[in-house]
């Protein structure tokens, strides 16, 4: 008998692609594709269930199609939106946090449940100006996040953590994923980058990350198959491609200019973005376009022995191909940016010393 593997979050483009890609594996038989709302893209052969998994119910799921795998790539920092969008930041939060909980609940109770793989995020380390300068997976974080999906991330990996002390016959692995770019990104540093003008905190260059969202469904599968050639595949795993870029790099290979901002004018900023479409601007994400982060994937490549396709580089400028003038209108953005431009702090209005 062939594996059995539950994915979740398939409403989402990557969980769709995963789950197109997972079924083709020879030692897969079953997909079974669950989400609260049913996902505007194909799934292939998958069986798709509609349940939210902040519900009891999907501990029904588990021992109706007797998963074996579970792939929780319900973890996420902006809510769905289109065709049954799933609400504002509240409701995110619910699904990270509440939903993992209902979900490692319910794996604990199966007892066909042999392998867990969550899709987390290296925002974990948080973004701080005292920061190593590399996160390895030991590392502990200057200050832990404070909000937004970084604390959901923190509190989600707490959950895991005890599930795989309680199931210690179940093999747990958490990836840790830098930032996800590519031509359907949908989280909310693809959010910033695809603005006409960007903001940034005057007298800073953070260096960035980026792992390709062909990457990402690799290592996921990866991720989920049983160990082989020595490899072992539990354990929690930073995933990046090779290299760093700074924030002005960015900048300039998307062809879009900057709005350099005074740094006690950046909660301002925040607050603008939200105004104008931007989803999930929160501190955590000032911070990290403040103070940049960047991790070691030394385990990714000698453990679970995975080398990206893409290097940070590349991934940037498959998403630079792919985007156009921008996902928000310019004149909506225009009037947040003179407003900013107007600040004491932000330069604006300021007699040469």
């Amino acid at each position: 008998m062939g594996k059995v593997v539950l994915v979740t979050g398939v409403a989402r483009q990557l969980g769709g692609r995963f789950v197109r890609r997972v079924q083709r594996d020879p030692d897969v038989d079953r997909v079974v594709a669950v989400d609260a709302v049913p996902p505007e893209h194909h799934l292939g052969g998958a069986d798709f269930v509609q349940a939210d998994i902040r519900q009891p119910a999907i501990a029904k799921v588990l021992a109706e199609f007797g998963v074996d795998t579970v792939v929780h790539m319900d973890v996420t920092a902006t809510a769905l939106g289109g065709r049954g969008g799933r609400g504002g930041r509240g409701s995110v939060k619910e699904t990270n946090v509440i939903g993992t909980m209902q979900l490692l609940g319910a794996c604990q109770k199966s007892p066909t449940v042999k392998r867990l793989v969550v899709k987390s995020s290296t925002s974990v380390y948080g973004s701080a100006p005292k920061d190593p300068a590399v996160f390895t997976e030991t590392t502990p974080p200057k200050s832990l996040p404070s909000g937004g999906f970084a604390k959901d991330t923190v509190e989600v990996e707490g959950y895991v953590r005890g599930f795989a002390r309680r199931r210690p016959d179940v093999a747990v692995c958490v990836l840790r994923f830098a930032n996800i770019l590519g031509p359907a990104a949908d989280s909310p540093l693809a959010e910033y980058f695809s603005l006409p003008v960007l903001p940034t905190v005057f007298g800073y260059d953070p260096r960035l990350q980026f792992v390709h969202e062909d990457d990402a469904v690799e290592v996921l599968r990866l991720a989920s198959h049983d160990p082989q050639r020595g490899t072992l595949n539990s354990g929690t795993f930073n995933i990046a491609g090779d290299g760093q870029l700074l924030l002005s790099q960015c900048s300039r290979r998307l062809g879009r200019p900057t709005v350099p901002v005074f740094l006690p004018a950046v909660t301002w900023v925040g607050s603008a973005m939200r105004t104008v479409g931007m989803t999930d601007f929160s501190p955590e994400q000032i911070r990290l376009l403040t103070h940049g982060r960047v991790v070691a994937t030394r385990q990714m490549r000698e453990t679970l022995g995975f080398v990206p396709k893409y290097t940070t580089a590349e991934t940037f400028a498959d998403f630079v191909r792919s985007r156009g003038p921008g996902l928000l209108p310019p004149g909506a953005l225009a009037g947040a940016v003179d407003r900013i431009a107007a600040l004491p702090f932000a330069g604006g209005n300021q007699s040469a010393n």
